[in-house]
């Protein structure tokens, strides 16, 4: 059998460790043919086809981004001609199955594609950890360890200057990076996606803390926190080709309005792309390489319309469409145990 693979969305630690394991256990337990797709979708729409194989993986098992490079090309985004690109590419080069590594967008692709004939398997990557069907993805717990770094660091900063310090992390939607980094750093308040907040309340928060004698604080914000209707004026952002807001800017403006309603010097650092960025941490590279190495098995096996997926403690193949449907957003019930912690 002839297998792309290929790597779509934005990049993640861990891409690289899965790839090697797809081609690893595909070439030398199946005897399958391997070839990398680049530039996700895209590359199907204008034929980037390379040659993969275990000689021309190795070395990549510790190495962030994606040798395969990506894109956030939605071939199903205008008059349909990408599409019929994406199956006349894989009929002309021969392959006769797919395995996608991405997030709701790259997956929701690969799961239409499946409908209209395309074998493929999925597999989930996202820093954001809100894919469902899976209960953690790779390169989440990198993010979050590369964010609490961030977090310790800026500590020492804002007590020195008796400063608040605004910490802006990624997630669009959900809000699994700010919760778990701003827990673990001991952050002071946590703004996520899942609960709108109210300026005038985060302000009231930061003036008690201050009165009490603690004269620095720190507050994580989720790129995606969104203020309580009426509270704070945000400005229009553009669209990707999937639909999705760009964003960016949220920690900047909360910075701004702290500083202007409390009187307390405030700063802001927004970690941005830094979070997605780098070597991946082993729980990464182990949970990649885990999800590569069972990818490899569903292709063999014909199991498509499938992705392969942590739970507990187990790799299993749940369908595609269990991961795509639904965002995994923070519960309340867990919202509301850590709500003391959470300022």
């Amino acid at each position: 059998m002839r297998v792309g693979v290929l790597t779509g969305g934005g990049d993640c630690p861990g891409l690289n460790a899965a790839i090697r394991a797809i081609v690893r256990r595909g070439e030398r337990e199946y005897g399958h043919e391997f070839v990398g797709i680049r530039h996700g979708w895209r590359g199907l729409v204008e034929d980037e086809i390379v040659p993969l194989s275990v000689s021309n993986t190795r070395g990549i098992l510790h190495r962030g981004g994606t040798i395969l490079n990506t894109s956030r090309t939605n071939p199903y985004k205008g008059d349909g001609t990408a599409v019929d690109a994406v199956t006349a590419t894989l009929e002309r080069r021969g392959i006769d199955a797919l395995v996608a590594l991405g997030g709701e967008d790259t997956l929701g692709v690969a799961l239409r594609l499946g409908e209209e004939g395309v074998r493929a398997v999925g597999v989930p990557k996202t820093i954001d950890n809100d894919l469902s069907g899976t209960d953690v993805t790779f390169g989440f717990d990198t993010a979050v360890q590369i964010s609490v770094d961030a977090i310790d660091r800026l500590h020492t900063t804002a007590e020195s200057h008796d400063r608040v310090m605004v910490v802006e992390v990624m997630g669009r939607h959900a809000g699994w990076i700010a919760l778990w980094s701003g827990i673990a750093g001991g952050a002071d308040i946590v703004l996520v996606p899942e609960r709108p907040f109210d300026l005038a309340d985060v302000c009231a928060r930061l003036q008690r803390r201050h009165a009490s004698g603690t004269d620095f604080s720190i507050v994580v914000v989720s790129e995606g926190a969104t203020p309580a209707e009426g509270t704070m004026v945000l400005q229009e952002q553009a669209l990707d080709e999937f639909g999705h807001v760009r964003l960016g800017g949220i920690g900047n403006r909360l910075a701004l309005e702290i500083e202007a309603r409390t009187g307390y010097e405030t700063r802001v650092t927004v970690l941005g792309h830094v979070v997605r960025g780098g070597t991946p941490t082993a729980f990464d590279r182990m949970l990649a390489t885990r999800l590569g190495l069972e990818a490899a098995g569903a292709v063999h096996d014909g199991d498509f319309g499938k992705m392969v997926a942590l739970r507990g403690n187990d790799i299993v193949r749940v369908p595609l469409a269990d991961a795509v449907t639904e965002l995994k957003t923070v519960p309340d019930a867990m919202l509301d145990t850590m709500k003391v912690l959470l300022g």
